[in-house]
């Protein structure tokens, strides 16, 4: 067997063959099941896209008023559920509630068929119902009040936010909130997307599946840099200190939370409508201080790294919108995982189509031929750091 050239993160080699999405990064193309991103965000509805995502096609009036009827009817989680997520500790991460209750999940609907399509149109069906229930619910127990339950007369985005705040929001919120959505669905293969594909390989449960993308998502190399964003324009403080805060960053050779891709190498497509819908909510709703730092960091970020292909990504706007919607920094990431269930759950089923279980080779560079020494001679070395070294 020839031995493969190792890249770190496996930067460039093929993991799968998939038709869900295609991005092409020189030229700042995103489809879905080849659809442009722009043209699904203008007309689709999340759920539509979702079904486009998972069934591989657009659905017709009838398949998406059952699927939407389905998903309204599996809103609601069980109290069981809510037991144990009360006693999940205030201090905790949303991220962390989300894995633990997604798992638990599977424990409710642990019956396994994954060659029954019954069973993976429920499966796909709860999850994306009770994802937003779940992170809802966490939000509001941890102020120790009850969660919300659904209303079934409201769509999917404004069912949310109404859960999140206890108030329906304004239809121009919904909708904005709705395209966020889409825009998060999938992204070909990120790193929470692989690892959901490793999990599904070994044939274990949807709700496992789903479970170790979250815990994936959760990095700030990952979903988590939509928090880092703003917090990092809250650290700027106004629009007179970004250049300084850019060339500091510069001098320092700090990474600028929002800028950068390992796939584009030009301005995220899914940025530019971000922006758009920032400028649509803050002229109905009021400006954000944040925005217009936010343009000026762009354009100096732009002056001084455009030329090698840095350009703001998803990240860089989403957390100014989802701050204008009244949605808690900490749970920018738990909505990023609400949008993207949907691609997960995509691959899932592709995997299931022509499953083999990933098992990668590695570089091996350890030692080799060591003597064994038995306990009683060994003696321990600790290095400067307080690590144990050598055993001698």
């Amino acid at each position: 067997m020839t031995v493969c050239e190792y890249r770190p993160g496996l930067e460039g080699i093929p993991a799968a063959q998939s038709s869900i999405s295609y991005v092409d990064g020189q030229k700042g193309i995103l489809e879905y099941r080849g659809i442009k991103i722009e043209e699904l965000a203008e007309k689709c509805t999340f759920l539509e896209t979702a079904y486009l995502l998972i069934w591989g096609e657009l659905p017709t009036k009838e398949d998406l008023e059952e699927f939407e009827t389905e998903i309204r009817y599996h809103r609601r989680i069980k109290y069981s559920i809510r037991d144990m997520m009360k006693c999940f500790p205030d201090s905790g991460h949303p991220m962390d509630a989300l894995q633990t209750s997604a798992a638990a999940l599977g424990l409710f609907y642990s019956r396994r068929a994954l060659d029954d399509p019954a069973y993976i149109r429920q499966a796909v069906v709860r999850l994306l119902a009770k994802t937003p229930s779940l992170v809802a619910a966490f939000q509001l127990m941890r102020k120790g009040n009850d969660p919300i339950q659904p209303n079934d007369d409201l769509d999917y985005a404004t069912n949310f936010l109404y859960m999140l705040t206890e108030r329906k929001p304004k239809p121009l919120a919904a909708k904005i909130f709705d395209v966020c959505l889409t825009l998060h669905a999938e992204h070909t293969m990120n790193a929470s997307t692989f690892s959901a594909r490793v999990t599904a390989s070994t044939l274990t449960d949807p709700y496992a599946v789903v479970a170790s993308a979250v815990g994936t998502l959760a990095g700030p190399l990952h979903g988590g840099a939509n928090e880092e964003v703003l917090l990092m324009l809250e650290e700027i403080g106004s629009v007179a200190n970004v250049r300084a805060y850019v060339e500091k960053c510069v001098e320092n050779k700090q990474k600028i939370m929002g800028f950068g891709h390992r796939v584009y190498k030009v301005k995220d497509p899914r940025a530019t409508i971000l922006q758009h819908l920032a400028e649509r909510l803050f002229y109905e709703l009021g400006s954000d201080e944040y925005y217009d730092i936010a343009l000026e960091l762009e354009k100096i970020v732009e002056e001084k790294y455009g030329a090698k292909g840095i350009y703001a990504n998803v990240d860089f706007y989403s957390g100014l919108l989802y701050r204008k919607l009244g949605i808690p920094t900490d749970l920018f990431t738990p909505i990023f995982a609400i949008a993207r269930v949907a691609g997960w759950l995509a691959h899932w089923k592709e995997q299931l189509a022509a499953n083999r279980i990933f098992r990668p080779t590695q570089v091996y560079t350890g030692l080799h031929d060591i003597a064994y020494v038995p306990i009683d001679e060994r003696v321990s070395v600790n290095n400067n750091n307080g690590s144990h070294g050598k055993i001698y």
